[in-house]
């Protein structure tokens, strides 16, 4: 299945996209969030689209997309997950997960205009597969049991302002990685059966012009290992967004240059849809 939210900022309204329709899911819930997840909401949506219980939204297409999911608890990013993007960063590939934080309301729609954060000189796009958890997971027993905490995948892009993440960070990269509306999302959430998110090509580009083009076989640390590790360290909660890791042919490399006013940025992941931002200078 795959669920978006569509309409304003904080007015969005969940739907189902079937097809070409759009089919709204308030007569089952308000909000596309942890909540509805954890009560068996995936299946309840599903039950109700065979039954044709749920009404066509006929304005669907005239309204904005918003992130498929409701603000999270949480948003966990793992780092440096591809061997050719950590040695374009100057890195090894690490022995153990990285991980780092991103604030949840850096979520914004896949669309959204993007704001080149005050005084930031290296703003970089970094397409990435996201994880939203459908059940809350602690201390899983093996990598074989992530699948069930799973409700389904996004694409985002895991934007980062390299100076402030590197340079001035005082040793942690969530400085450089909370910009407001530094984590576009979706357009929709995909659940595992319509998705083979161990193997999509995810790709992106910016001005029309190809960055990074390569696919998930390649993570370092694949979807269950990520899930079943993490979960030993912190509680994954029902709504919860893990971004998990970019390829190469970012900025950071210093073979592009890093973003400006002006700017479109197009992230892909196939099954997952598409984005474009454009970023513009920050309000004074």
């Amino acid at each position: 299945m795959r669920f978006a939210r569509l309409g304003a900022p904080g007015a969005e309204i969940p739907v189902v996209v079937d097809g070409a329709r759009h089919l709204d899911l308030r007569p089952l819930t308000a909000e596309l969030d942890g909540a509805f997840l954890a009560a068996d909401g995936v299946a309840r949506a599903r039950a109700a689209v065979a039954a044709g219980g749920l009404p066509e939204l006929p304005e669907a297409t005239t309204l904005r997309v918003g992130a498929p999911i409701a603000r999270p608890s949480a948003v966990y990013c793992v780092g440096m997950n591809y061997a050719a993007h950590a040695a374009e960063s100057g890195s090894l590939p690490p022995e153990h997960l990285v991980l780092f934080m991103k604030a949840p309301n850096t979520v914004i729609g896949p669309d959204d205009e993007v704001e080149i954060p005050r005084g930031s000189t290296k703003t970089d796009w970094e397409v990435e597969l996201g994880i939203v958890i459908g059940r809350r997971a602690s201390y899983l027993d093996s990598p074989a049991d992530a699948r069930a905490h799973i409700a389904g995948f996004v694409l985002a892009n895991d934007l980062s302002e390299r100076d402030w993440q590197l340079a001035v960070s005082g040793g942690q990269w969530s400085k450089g990685k909370s910009g407001p509306g530094f984590c576009p999302t979706g357009p929709w959430l995909v659940t595992g059966d319509e998705v083979d998110a161990d193997d999509v090509r995810l790709r992106s580009w910016v001005n029309g012009e190809p960055r990074q083009d390569s696919r998930t076989a390649d993570l370092i640390f694949g979807i269950d290992r990520i899930v079943h590790e993490l979960s030993q360290f912190l509680v994954l909660e029902p709504g919860d967004l893990i971004l998990t890791g970019t390829p190469e042919g970012v900025a950071l490399s210093g073979r592009f240059p890093y973003l400006a006013a002006g700017d479109v940025v197009e992230l892909e992941i196939d099954g997952l849809g598409r984005q474009r931002q454009h970023y513009v200078e920050a309000a004074r």
